[in-house]
């Protein structure tokens, strides 16, 4: 008999039932946290409709898990798929983003490196510190057990759902490293968080999500994903394959990331308000304090390493500054009042290496240097400016379909209708004769602090000069053509 969960109105994926025990981890304090973490940063900035959060992506995740879990189930019975699986696979949904920090990625890939450079974190491993806590702090475990969990053997297979093996060293050598479920089970482990290929249901719902809420069109249909996914076996493991003319959707799927990267998340406003939040926060760092386990204090960037700290930290942070009276806030504050007034630093241009560059956070310093020390030929000189390093901010972007130059498809197995359970490759020249050459590439955007019309001016024709002496690409957006 089934188990009556509650209905929630979703407007991307309609009315969505859930299970009880859902119910149980949404209403607790470390979920709900999600409802205050912006899904896209700072773009909300920039994209008046990008408001939503965490907290309704969560819950689209765990119901496209369900839904791809169960069709598989129902396609292909011989696998053997559980009532446990189905339950484990949905919490592995709903609870992938615990860790995020306040604004998203800007925390995990800007914040964190430049507080604590060293230190190796992501938002995932948060996550299963995050769901740890959630559960113990909550006193889940009878609730789990009541639903015919097994413990502890559930509770990792949910983790390692969220993000791979929990045993790193070494653990490949000795063969399956997963501990939640055996091999014949591995097509489970690329439902939430594919390390094969990224085809997953977090991108399907964060692709259909962040466009609705973006105003933009997504030309991908991940209803097609669901109706021809299936299992077949590749090397000796069991994987999620597709039909053979589902391919062109496929690349359509990464090139609708490619798009929503390019015109939304990358987009040259978004990152310069969210390089200015985490200025502001680096120098708020010291001086905030967060209330951990054993009433010890955490400031933003070590509040991580404590849960309970951690549950408080949102993006109510922003608010938390902008408002303070404190002296010790006052840079951080001016920094945030700017980009409420919109006095934001001044985008020069982009260019792009012509070959792949490993970058620094000492090369980014080395490159600042070198612009306001560049001497642009063939234009008249700005009088009565003088740039320093200071003056200019480097952003490198990096764009990809997800495995950096690799091909992501190249990792894919489809099957044709004649013969469903017999899995092969489809190379790109089987596809199409118009599919991209590479799959990454690096930007090089390059923004300016002042914001008056002479030092601006003289920036752009530093940043033009720069890029010729580097050899890049001629600079595009920069308002002033590289002298011939």
């Amino acid at each position: 008999m089934a188990v009556p969960g509650k209905v929630f109105n979703d407007p991307i994926h309609g009315h969505v039932e859930l299970h009880p025990l859902l119910i149980k981890i949404i209403d607790t304090p470390q979920f709900q946290r999600l409802r205050n973490i912006k899904q896209l940063g700072g773009a909300y900035f920039v994209f008046p409709g990008a408001s939503h959060n965490r907290f309704e992506h969560s819950i689209g995740v765990c119901h496209l898990a369900g839904r791809l879990v169960k069709a598989l189930n129902d396609r292909q019975p011989e696998l053997d798929i559980s009532s446990r699986d189905i339950l484990c696979v949905k919490i592995a949904g709903l609870c992938h983003d615990l860790g995020h920090g306040p604004f998203s990625h800007m925390f995990d890939r800007s914040f964190i490196p430049q507080a604590r450079p060293g230190l190796t974190w992501k938002h995932e491993q948060a996550s299963l510190d995050m769901f740890d806590y959630l559960v113990e702090h909550n006193k889940l475990k009878e609730e789990m057990e009541q639903y015919e969990l097994v413990l502890p053997e559930d509770l990792d297979f949910i983790k390692e759902l969220i993000d791979g093996p929990l045993d790193t060293n070494g653990a490949k050598a000795k063969g399956w490293p997963y501990k939640g479920r055996p091999e014949d089970k591995s097509f489970l482990y690329e439902i939430v968080a594919n390390k094969r290929n990224g085809i997953d249901v977090d991108k399907w719902d964060y692709f259909a999500r962040d466009c609705y809420h973006l105003g933009i069109k997504n030309n991908f249909d991940y209803q097609r994903c669901l109706m021809f996914a299936r299992v077949c076996e590749v090397d000796g493991q069991k994987q999620i394959c597709t039909r053979d003319k589902e391919v062109g959707n496929l690349y359509d799927m990464f090139h609708t990331r490619i798009c929503l990267h390019t015109r939304a998340y990358q987009h040259s406003v978004c990152n310069i308000i969210e390089i200015m939040i985490t200025e502001a926060f680096l120098k708020a760092d010291p001086h905030i304090q967060i209330k951990g386990s054993g009433g010890e204090m955490f400031t933003l960037s070590t509040a991580i390493d404590d849960m309970e700290a951690y549950t408080k930290l949102t993006d109510h942070v922003f608010e938390q500054i902008l408002h303070s009276s404190s002296e010790e806030l006052a840079e951080s504050r001016k920094i945030l009042e700017d980009i409420v007034c919109r006095r934001l630093y001044k985008c020069l241009g982009r260019t792009n290496p012509r070959e792949h560059l490993e970058v620094t956070p000492a090369a980014i310093t080395g490159w600042e240097a070198e612009l306001s020390e560049t001497n642009p030929q063939g234009v008249p000189v700005v009088q009565d400016v003088h740039l320093q390093p200071e003056d200019f901010k480097v952003d490198v972007i990096y764009l990809n379909y997800g495995m950096n130059e690799e091909n992501p498809i190249n990792e894919v197995r489809f099957y044709c209708k004649t013969d469903p359970t017999r899995a092969f490759q489809i190379n790109e020249d089987q596809v199409s004769r118009m599919l991209p050459a590479v799959f990454d590439e690096q930007v090089i955007r390059v923004y300016c602090k002042k914001r008056d019309v002479q030092t601006v001016e003289a920036a752009k024709r530093h940043f033009v000069q720069w890029c010729e002496n580097n050899g890049f690409t001629t600079p595009t957006d920069a308002d002033i053509t590289s002298p011939a």
